[in-house]
């Protein structure tokens, strides 16, 4: 019998992944959590083979908690079960040490066949996710043109600080509208989408300092 531990922070979603599972003759449901910090308690209390993992949710993330799962319990995978497939999100949660990435509208056949494949210690991708992984291996470094300026990481710094747009204008003596292009440009020469992944890349690639440097 595989046990697995469903974390996302939609109790209607928790709920339908539960009764699914349930009736499935090799699989039971160990407990639910709503966000990453609860599922750290769980898995140490239930000891499940597998962790059904969202990755957007309050306290703590996806990313954050299957790192912190991987970690301290080598033997649990953690398989990503999200609506996000963008190339930031895939890569941070493989690098977290993720057993496999699955989107939300897996067919239901496929979803219980990853469950088993990750329990069996396979790496588990949904085509698209796979896609993605080999079509980013397969691209080369950016050229300079599309490292950002000198000017955008002056606004992406501002952005780390945690100054608004508006406030980002005052200081660099630019209009609000300027700013905004400014992060436009910035998220489509990192491949992120928000502000908050923006600024996580840009460290990793040393494009900004670390917190406390």
């Amino acid at each position: 019998m595989i046990r697995v531990l469903v974390v996302d922070d939609h109790p209607v979603v928790r709920s339908g992944l539960s009764g699914m599972l349930s009736v499935t003759d090799d699989i039971t449901v160990v407990g639910e959590a709503g966000d990453g910090s609860e599922a750290l308690a769980l898995v140490d209390s239930t000891s499940p083979d597998v962790v059904l993992m969202d990755l957007r949710m309050p306290r703590m993330d996806g990313v954050a908690a299957t790192g912190a799962i991987v970690s301290s319990h080598p033997s649990t995978r953690v398989l990503v079960l999200t609506t996000y497939d963008t190339d930031t999100d895939i890569l941070h949660a493989v690098e977290a040490g993720a057993a496999g990435y699955l989107l939300k509208d897996t067919p239901h056949a496929d979803l219980l066949n990853g469950i088993r494949a990750a329990a069996r210690g396979e790496t588990v991708l949904a085509p698209p996710v796979a896609a993605r992984l080999m079509s980013r291996l397969r691209t080369p470094a950016p050229p300079a043109a599309a490292q950002p300026s000198p000017r955008e990481l002056e606004v992406l710094a501002a952005v780390a600080r945690g100054l608004s747009n508006a406030e980002i204008g005052r200081e660099l003596f630019i209009g609000e509208a300027t700013v905004k292009t400014h992060l436009q440009r910035l998220f489509a020469k990192l491949d992120v989408d928000d502000r908050t992944h923006a600024v996580t890349v840009a460290i990793e690639r040393g494009l900004l300092p670390s917190p406390g440097r």
